[in-house]
């Protein structure tokens, strides 16, 4: 068995994790279901993800619809309350330098666009959906493999430009000072979030019910460390329709 909730892991948060963990662990007992005590917050997210005894985990829109969606079942969508948002639902800030006196996306259009990896819906999907309307595609490209190295190669000036998901650039601004020297050019459109996945075998609503209840009875400090505001289903059909960049 094995089981995580890797996708807004901060040292920061690992203690509110965890304790949110035994909740969930807690009611999933009571319903007759197995669980592994801790979770494996570094194993490689693939995979976790492909494990026929996953248990649960956070996977992102894209790799969901494009890879797991046939292999895996939906439990529900967390909603960590982006502003602008429906329940469960995300966006990604477009962040730049503080200073830069461009404030026009299109401005952008040759400069350093600095991504976590191709298969991220906040950091790759969506801004291509944003952009591409308006004619073009940032040439220049530099991966970074996390939104918190490509959050930093903006602010350091190793590129101009990255989207960011919405929770993790307001876990940016609480926690890294480097924020201050970065702003919001644009937001793209919510996309349903990062969903909470099981393996085929298990039972779904059950797992729904267990962080339901986790996240009802979770403490008010550790709902406002985490952002949880609550879960919701979110149909699979909403999930695929989200165009995939080209």
């Amino acid at each position: 068995m094995i089981a995580n909730l890797m996708m807004y892991q901060r040292p920061e948060l690992t203690e509110a994790h965890n304790r949110y963990w035994a909740l969930i662990r807690k009611n999933l007992t009571d319903a007759g279901i197995d669980s592994p005590e801790t979770l494996s917050q570094d194993a490689d997210m693939f995979t976790v993800w492909n494990d026929p005894e996953l248990v649960m985990s956070q996977t992102c829109g894209m790799p969901y619809r494009t890879l797991l969606h046939e292999n895996v079942k939906l439990i529900g969508t967390p909603d960590f309350g982006v502003i602008d948002s429906p329940a469960g639902y995300y966006r990604s800030a477009l962040v730049v330098r503080a200073d830069d006196p461009r404030t026009d996306i299109a401005a952008f259009k040759n400069a350093v666009f600095a991504y976590n990896q191709t298969h991220s819906q906040s950091g790759y999907a969506a801004p291509y959906s944003h952009v591409k309307p308006l004619g073009f595609w940032f040439e220049n490209q530099l991966e970074t493999g996390q939104h918190l190295k490509s959050a930093q190669a903006v602010a350091l000036g190793t590129a101009d430009i990255a989207s960011l998901d919405a929770v993790t650039w307001r876990l940016l601004e609480t926690y890294e000072a480097f924020a201050a020297d970065l702003r919001v050019l644009e937001w793209t459109q919510p996309t349903p979030g990062l969903p909470l996945i099981t393996a085929m075998g298990n039972d779904a609503d059950a797992i729904f019910n267990a962080v339901k209840g986790a996240i009802e009875t979770l403490s008010p400090e550790d709902k406002a460390l985490l952002g949880l505001k609550g879960i919701v289903k979110i149909a699979k059909e909403d999930y695929m329709k989200v165009p995939n960049p080209e």
